[in-house]
């Protein structure tokens, strides 16, 4: 009987991570660039009391046998990076990918780290940066007598200035993509870094080789779906909830036992 106490046990903390899960999709259902994770779960070893296929006579073989599992465990938190909603700012720095691909920001480290979230600014300077301060890689410079600014599909980026007539390329807007996102480490502020599991990151120009397009004046909505969540938040409830149960009905039997004795 005690056994029963384990699984049930791994039960719930399995649902709870679920649950913590659901949690952090729905609380940034609003942050730009956001990507949903899904929990994937697996069973643990199973006590082999007969395996199957075992003899059960010098003629016969058990078809089934009698196996009894131990529970189960988190085998994955998965990022899932399909296109979210494009919502149009008008804000000639919103910009945002159609497909696949991310952003390049420079860390304070030093380390180039990778977003799907466009929301970018001026510095002082006139750098491109994120909301952060991080400048955009390969970074650009807008001239302070900028008049107007247009980033094309491809991530060309043109101004024009003052007392001209004539636009002027100033920077290109490269896009990275990885051959296993799922595989990149989330380390906040928007921003994932590759691991073993994603690959290297492979650079090139958006709208080729399976880039995306860049779009100006629009933002990347989360792809969190609401109702999804609340729908698998309940599932975690009655699972954690029935798991629960059966830890209590493990104890009553238990106590039954101990009261024979």
């Amino acid at each position: 009987m005690i056994p029963a106490l384990y699984i049930a046990a791994s039960g719930m903390n399995a649902q709870q991570i679920k649950i913590d899960n659901v949690a952090n999709n729905l609380a940034n259902v609003s942050t730009t660039g956001f990507k949903k994770s899904r929990s994937t779960f697996e069973d643990l070893m199973y006590h082999q009391v007969r395996a199957p296929g075992a003899s059960s006579s010098s003629e016969t073989t058990v078809p089934t046998g009698v196996q009894i599992g131990h529970g189960v465990k988190t085998a994955a938190v998965d990022k899932i990076f399909s296109q979210g909603d494009l919502q149009q700012t008008g804000n000639m720095l919103d910009l945002s990918i159609e497909g696949d691909g991310f952003f390049q920001v420079l860390r304070p480290t030093g380390e180039v780290a990778y977003t799907r979230a466009g929301s970018f600014r001026l510095d002082r300077d006139g750098r491109v940066v994120n909301v952060d301060g991080m400048s955009l890689q390969p970074e650009i410079t807008i001239p302070p007598d900028t008049v107007s600014m247009t980033i094309g599909e491809d991530g060309t980026v043109t101004v024009l200035q003052a007392g001209q007539t004539n636009a002027t390329q100033v920077g290109q807007i490269e896009l990275v993509n990885f051959i296993n996102p799922s595989g990149l480490l989330a380390v906040g502020q928007n921003l994932f870094l590759p691991t073993d599991a994603s690959g290297d990151p492979v650079t090139g120009t958006a709208g080729e080789n399976g880039l995306g397009r860049v779009l100006q004046g629009f933002l990347e909505n989360s792809n969190v779906d609401v109702a999804e969540e609340l729908i698998n938040m309940i599932m975690a409830q009655r699972a954690y909830e029935v798991n629960s149960r059966a830890i209590q009905a493990a104890d009553d039997m238990l106590q039954t036992v101990s009261q024979m004795v």
